[in-house]
């Protein structure tokens, strides 16, 4: 045997590397890397009124673990440069001007001026506002009783434990199986996403960042069971 054929059999498999495109996310290595094999989102995402939307193929959606669930619409090799792309909003033609908060003594008037707010949408300004009660009538002469309408609890959905599930806790995303879950088996952001005034983060662990790659690689802050059927 040669000294260059020594050579080449001692040498070690290349260490797998991760792809750095948006939406693919994928491990290879430079041996492994046909064209075609990254399945992409060439342009960021635009965010607007709680809604997601890819530029680049306009698909849309207002969960965020659906919207970042959305299949790359462009292919090519893997990469590890990773790509530059701003999230935009969707009216950034026409920004109309931050309003200021209203200062009322009544509760709740300081956010009709907010569409987020009006619309109930999580909003940092003004934060969560309760839900205004319903005045409660005092004399009950003229009130007539209102019937419950009895709701049937929801069947129990059977799950075979081998069966491979995909987790749908914001920030996981991982397939599992049932056998193996527990309780710290999936590492996931309890949220909500946050996005306003450009502004990108998790209400969780109030960490915010301005761009759209940096609010993707915010660790998740929370330990606890996989979840195939979260909201």
């Amino acid at each position: 045997m040669s000294a260059e054929t020594e050579k080449s059999a001692a040498a070690p498999a290349p260490a797998p590397m991760r792809c750095q495109r948006i939406g693919c996310d994928a491990m290879f290595t430079d041996d492994d890397n046909p064209d075609g094999s990254c399945h992409y989102h060439p342009s960021g995402p635009m965010f607007h009124d709680g809604m997601k939307e890819w530029s680049c193929c306009k698909q849309r959606s207002h969960d965020f673990s659906l919207f970042l669930a959305i299949p790359g619409c462009a292919t090519g090799k893997h990469t590890t440069e990773k790509p530059v792309t701003k999230a935009v909003s969707l009216n950034s033609k026409a920004t109309p001007p931050k309003l200021a908060p209203l200062q009322s003594s009544k509760q709740g008037v300081e956010t009709e001026a907010c569409s987020r707010c009006r619309q109930g949408f999580f909003c940092s300004d003004h934060g969560s506002q309760p839900k205004a009660q319903k005045p409660v009538a005092v004399n009950g002469t003229n009130t007539e009783p209102v019937e419950k309408c009895s709701v049937p609890q929801p069947k129990k959905k059977v799950v075979n434990i081998n069966e491979p599930r995909v987790c749908k806790n914001k920030g996981c995303g991982k397939t599992y199986k049932e056998k193996d879950n527990h309780d710290a088996a999936c590492e996931y952001h309890p949220g909500p996403a946050v996005f306003h005034d450009r502004n990108r983060g998790w209400k969780c662990c109030d960490v915010h960042v301005k761009e759209f790659d940096e609010f993707m690689e915010i660790p998740p802050c929370t330990k606890g069971w996989h979840n195939a059927d979260a909201v």
